[in-house]
């Protein structure tokens, strides 16, 4: 179960991390420039962002084994059809169908896992869990440029097949819970305010972060976030009202999911622009190959596989909130590190260590956050739960891409990169001020 969880959770983190690398050969191939390029990535992120509260309370409602199956074969087919897209509007509309469905994959594998374990036993499994679909976001750029050298772009959406399969062998293995509750009607009002109001962000966030390609005025783009705002203000007064809410008010009443929440704002904020800026450095300005820059984040990735579920389990014997507080910190230390490649002496080096360092703050830190809030929502609504903190996750690391043109001063340089990792290291000491005040050990769930 625990396999087939990882790999549901596999496919989605592959597919976000591993198009990036193919995006310069589907422009030479399907053509319609940066545009098209944005939107390839930018799609899936649109409904992946706007329908993971919904898929987070679909899952709890109609079971998360089915849901899960359901989400596997949706995502293999959108695969498919991303692979055999003979322009780029195909290509384009099938991404945002894959968003759909990789909404329902990440929230319903979380969920399975809080159904399934309790106690140390839960945390060293978040770890696993954490671990591995990292592999996914690091590892994916390299795997990536092999496939695009080798095979062309198209093997990459062909690729993510592969795990799929392999956790719907293992998901035929796993009978369904008769004894999960279904936890009442989805509130559909709640639900079509929820996918609108995140809808309306991710695309203004997205069109600001376009910038000099992006399709809509700038003044349009803020238009859009402030409407998207308003909007996700009406779905929780919706919400708060309604028999059946979407996202139980309850929930933020329990210190360390509203905390590890929080927490989860500034450090995916800071992982937004630490995954980002660095690589665009080392093409940009130190002038390495896209694999060869990829390749600079392996450290981390083995790290991650090492250490997470080793953390996950010392979190679930001692609790999160040491390791929350000083995993940020460590990070930071890390980002902090770039900055010494100023001085001239090995900046690949630099950005190296600097990665290392931030990868061993990583796994101290995610699988126990994950596991203080999710150790803080009630069995029976874990998908909600779970799909709260991933929206969080995501729309924080939507603000902080988005900014990053801002941060950079419009283009990709010495001193460009020098403010990101400062921004990155505050944001990652804010991250563990919050944890340190906010966390609680021993919070038991509801």
């Amino acid at each position: 179960m625990l396999a087939a969880a990882v790999l549901a959770s596999f496919v989605s983190f592959l597919d976000g991390s591993i198009t990036n690398i193919a995006l310069p050969s589907i422009g030479r191939d399907l053509g319609g420039g940066v545009v098209t390029q944005e939107w390839v990535v930018d799609g899936y992120l649109l409904t992946l962002s706007a329908f993971i509260l919904l898929s987070g309370a679909v899952s709890d409602r109609f079971g998360r084994l089915k849901v899960l199956r359901i989400a596997l074969v949706a995502f293999a087919a959108t695969s498919v059809l991303c692979a055999l897209a003979p322009t780029a509007g195909v290509l384009v509309a099938a991404r945002l169908l894959q968003g759909v469905a990789g909404a329902l994959l990440v929230p319903g594998s979380l969920g399975l896992i809080i159904a399934v374990f309790s106690g140390p036993a839960q945390a060293r499994a978040i770890g696993s869990w954490t671990g591995w679909t990292s592999v996914s976001s690091l590892f994916g750029p390299v795997v990536g440029g092999l496939l695009v050298d080798a095979l062309g772009w198209r093997s990459v959406f062909v690729i993510g097949l592969l795990p799929a399969a392999a956790a719907m062998v293992l998901l035929g293995r796993v009978r369904d819970d008769p004894q999960q509750e279904a936890t009442g009607r989805i509130d559909l009002p709640s639900a079509a305010l929820a996918a609108a109001g995140l809808g309306l962000l991710t695309v203004g966030l997205i069109e600001v972060g376009g910038a000099s390609h992006a399709v809509l005025p700038i003044g349009a783009a803020i238009a859009l976030i402030a409407a998207g705002l308003v909007v996700l203000a009406g779905f929780v007064l919706q919400d708060s009202r309604a028999r059946h809410p979407l996202v139980p008010q309850r929930l933020f009443a329990e210190r360390n999911f509203s905390a590890g929440n929080l927490a989860t704002l500034f450090v995916y904020g800071a992982l937004g622009l630490a995954s980002l800026v660095p690589a665009l450095y080392l093409q940009q300005v130190l002038r390495l190959p896209a694999t060869a820059a990829a390749l600079v984040s392996l450290p981390s990735t083995i790290l991650m596989i090492l250490l997470s579920s080793r953390f996950g389990a010392l979190s679930g014997r001692l609790g999160p909130r040491r390791f929350m507080t000083a995993g940020p910190l460590v990070c930071a230390v890390g980002a902090l590190l770039w900055l010494l490649t100023g001085l001239g002496t090995a900046p690949v080096v630099l950005v190296a260590a600097g990665t290392v360092v931030v990868g061993l703050g990583l796994a101290m830190t995610v699988a126990p956050l994950t596991s203080a809030v999710l150790g803080a929502v009630p069995e029976a609504e874990s998908g909600i739960g779970s799909a709260v903190n991933n929206a969080v996750a995501r729309v924080a690391g939507l603000v902080t891409t988005a900014c990053s043109g801002l941060i950079l001063g419009g283009a990709v340089a010495q001193g460009g990169f020098e403010r990101a990792a400062v921004v990155v290291a505050v944001l990652l000491v804010i991250g563990g001020a919050v944890s340190f005040a906010g966390i609680r050990d021993g919070a038991a769930r509801a």
